[in-house]
């Protein structure tokens, strides 16, 4: 019996270290599929930055458009760049992955469900996180993913950002405390040197709504559980009360 005890956690083991959390992300965000205007400029962002690599290939244009709210001329007209994609069909890209991973080294991932995966947490400050790296093949890195593959598509809009030294008179992540001037020092501090066509704020809100956009697409159908969820509870209630009813009626001969 011990021995079979024994064998049962062992074999559990990796299921719990896949369940353990992620380590705290450098900036968090809080989604809102609700949101349908956030979903709507995520899905542009997406198309215009992330879609020519990274594929959606559990999602179709068509069941975006209906969820979203976005017409099916307009979704044609400004969101299917491809001759060979049609309203109805999945997200699927033109690039193959034998040749992704000569260019990259490795071939870029479809991206429908890395939310379930990663959280909303991990993709928000992986976006946030490029800076210039010579020491790199591609010139760029990441504070998330360390020798990152993917090049930095979004760095006309945020501009460049390099890695710098700062001090501060209060603690930061990752600082030291210089004992002859009493400041923390950190080399590891993210600062944008050139600027790029957003501002840091209106970057950051871009990088917002792409993430929405994300967490949406691991998990569409949670727009529809959320609208069905007040009659469903409505209908439980009205339920109760007549199965209550029905009950005193029924045992009523009983007592």
């Amino acid at each position: 019996m011990k021995k079979q005890l024994f064998a049962l956690l062992f074999a559990l083991v990796p299921f719990v270290a896949l369940a353990a959390p992620l380590p705290e992300q450098p900036h968090s965000m809080t989604p809102d599929i609700n949101d349908k205007e956030s979903l709507q400029r995520g899905m542009q962002l997406y198309v215009n930055y992330c879609m020519s690599c990274h594929s959606l290939e559990h999602q179709r244009f068509s069941r975006t458009a209906e969820d979203l709210g976005i017409p099916q001329d307009l979704m044609e007209e400004n969101l299917i760049f491809s001759s060979e994609l049609a309203y109805n069909d999945q997200m699927h890209i033109g690039m193959q992955p034998g040749d992704s991973e000569n260019w990259f080294g490795v071939a870029p991932p479809d991206l429908t469900l890395f939310n379930r995966i990663k959280g909303s947490d991990y993709i928000y400050s992986y976006l946030l996180g490029f800076y210039r790296d010579p020491s790199q093949p591609l010139g760029v890195n990441n504070n998330v993913l360390e020798a990152s593959a993917m090049p930095n598509v979004l760095e006309p809009l945020q501009g460049v950002q390099e890695m710098v030294c700062a001090e501060s008179d209060r603690p930061m992540d990752g600082a030291e405390l210089d004992p002859l001037t009493g400041k923390y020092q950190s080399c590891e501090v993210l600062q944008v040197t050139r600027p790029g066509s957003m501002e840091p704020e209106e970057f950051e809100e871009a990088m917002y709504d792409l993430t929405n956009f994300l967490v949406y697409v691991g998990e569409p159908s949670r727009l529809q559980a959320q609208a069905m969820a007040p009659k469903v509870l409505i209908f439980i209630f009205i339920f109760g009360v007549i199965a209550y009813l029905l009950k005193r009626e029924y045992w009523r001969d009983v007592h």
